[in-house]
């Protein structure tokens, strides 16, 4: 399992690719695994405000339903409209064309892992 060295993670399986001002956050490969094959993904719409820790959103699979929790805090300026035509895509490109929402920063992240961390956490979950 890839954990793309360039992005930041939370514990609950989102990650951030910091642009700027600007966040671009999705699911990691290992929730879109643990959740099978994804079937809605349901997100906020452009406008909304999201807290950090807070949930903004969920995804449904033929196995599960999982919540989506925000990593940053900030305002919703793109939602992957895709998504609701082809849910799978999550699962096929959970860091690319898989991407869930896009934020401005209201202030810099904190509290989030790396890598390194977040295989330490994805290596517990799995056993």
């Amino acid at each position: 399992m890839s954990i793309p060295n360039d992005l930041q993670y939370n514990k609950t399986h989102e990650w951030v690719r910091l642009e700027g001002g600007e966040a671009v956050i999705g699911i990691s490969h290992f929730a879109q695994e643990s959740l099978g094959d994804i079937t809605f993904v349901d997100l906020p719409e452009v406008g909304a405000s999201l807290e950090q820790g807070k949930e903004f959103g969920a995804v449904e699979s033929v196995k599960a339903a999982g919540d989506l929790y925000a990593p940053v805090s900030g305002e919703v300026i793109a939602v992957n409209e895709a998504l609701a035509d082809a849910p799978e895509t999550v699962n096929q490109s959970p860091f690319g064309d898989g991407w869930m929402v896009r934020v401005k920063l209201a202030q810099a992240p904190s509290g989030l892992l790396n890598a390194a961390e977040y295989a330490k956490v994805c290596a517990e979950e799995a056993h």
